[in-house]
């Protein structure tokens, strides 16, 4: 009797292990799937114009490319955080779309004729569209032009000649460099003792440059700050330290050093090494890592951020979305805000900042195909 008592619990224990399997699988199949993610960008009234109005966009980026697209994508240079953070977006995006690319990176701003060069290799058949991190904002026009006949041209994050172009993930640069010269002239309103800036715009002739020097000028101008010495020069963190060297030895009484990310990276270590930490502020006009660092730890001012991951994600997708006749919105971008210790935290590096053990991915394999069940 007790036997057969056991056996029929154990027939009654499994019954009750199928059944709720079962439902587990039930339930499963019925869950209500994860809402749609949405990003929250600026497009611009009048595509292409950065002068034009921000429209505020709640974009809903696609679930998945139809295809195993292969974008060829051009960088000016991988030598700051900056772009590595852009990278990181392109590649978290192309990995949840299905897509695959390959990146060149021309080796800095001075470097015209190589990044051209490049662009003429994305002609190749063997590339869908083209992404176009470019040096210099008209130097590339004409080859822009011709590839354009043939494929979809999407500009990604450094402004550039329209002509030709599909679409443009990016942000005003003007915006960006009032926004920092508007924190600036919150600190010393007109009217208040004069301060003295060093500005360190980035390369001469970048096609980010000169906007980002008119909007740090007009974001000025309600100030009693004044500009005393400018300096241009490549992204690279030895050319800035070399400038930012030059500056101290002819004005060691500079009250600020305002300019790129790599300028306000090298400024940090070389206040302290001469002993003018805190006689002398560091306000940058992006943001990178070593950039983000500093304002935590109160060495850097302040920021603004464009959320070159968020740019880097947005044009993968919009380049899906040429290529698949879906793209509705053909210029926009991430809200600019400043970055302070009091607004720093999750928010900012999410859409700004590749993880740390993040290295750099040059060309990203279409996806395996998974064998049909």
């Amino acid at each position: 009797m007790r036997k057969a008592v056991t056996a029929a619990i154990r027939v009654a224990g499994l019954v009750a292990i199928r059944v709720a399997s079962l439902a587990a699988i039930l339930v499963a199949g019925l869950a209500v799937p994860a809402p749609a993610e949405v990003w929250q960008l600026e497009a611009r009234a009048v595509p292409f114009d950065d002068a034009s109005a921000a429209v505020p966009l709640s974009y809903t980026p696609l679930a998945r490319a139809t295809r195993p697209w292969r974008f060829c994508v051009l960088y000016p240079h991988l030598k700051d955080a900056y772009w590595l953070s852009v990278n990181y977006g392109m590649v978290e995006e192309a990995r949840r779309l299905g897509v695959a690319f390959d990146v060149f990176e021309a080796g800095g701003y001075p470097n015209l004729s190589r990044q051209n060069d490049q662009l003429k290799g994305c002609a190749s058949d063997e590339f869908d569209a083209v992404i176009l991190g470019t040096v210099s904002y008209a130097g590339l026009t004409a080859e822009v032009e011709r590839i354009a006949r043939l494929k979809p041209v999407i500009a990604a994050v450094n402004d550039i000649d329209d002509s030709g172009i599909t679409a443009k993930a990016s942000v005003p640069w003007t915006e960006m460099g009032a926004a920092a010269g508007r924190f600036i002239a919150e600190r010393h309103p007109k009217g208040s003792p004069p301060v003295r800036i060093a500005w360190f715009p980035g390369p001469q002739g970048a096609g980010w440059v000169t906007f980002v020097e008119a909007g740090f000028r007009a974001g000025l101008a309600d100030s009693s700050a004044q500009i005393v010495m400018t300096r241009f020069g490549d992204t690279g963190t030895e050319e800035q330290v070399l400038l930012v060297e030059e500056v101290l030895e002819a004005l060691p009484d500079i009250d600020y050093l305002v300019g790129s990310g790599p300028m306000a990276e090298a400024a940090v270590p070389i206040l302290r090494a001469r002993g003018l930490e805190g006689q002398i502020d560091v306000v940058s006009t992006y943001l990178s890592h070593a950039v983000y660092r500093g304002v935590v730890r109160g060495r850097i001012l302040a920021a603004p951020t464009d959320s070159p991951v968020l740019q880097g994600r947005l044009s993968i997708e919009m380049a899906v979305r040429a290529l698949e006749d879906r793209l509705s919105t053909r210029h926009a971008g991430p809200p600019v805000w400043i970055v302070t210790p009091s607004t720093a935290g999750e928010a900012v590096t999410q859409g700004s900042l590749a993880p740390a053990s993040f290295v750099p991915v040059f060309s990203l394999p279409p996806p395996v195909s998974q064998p049909s069940p």
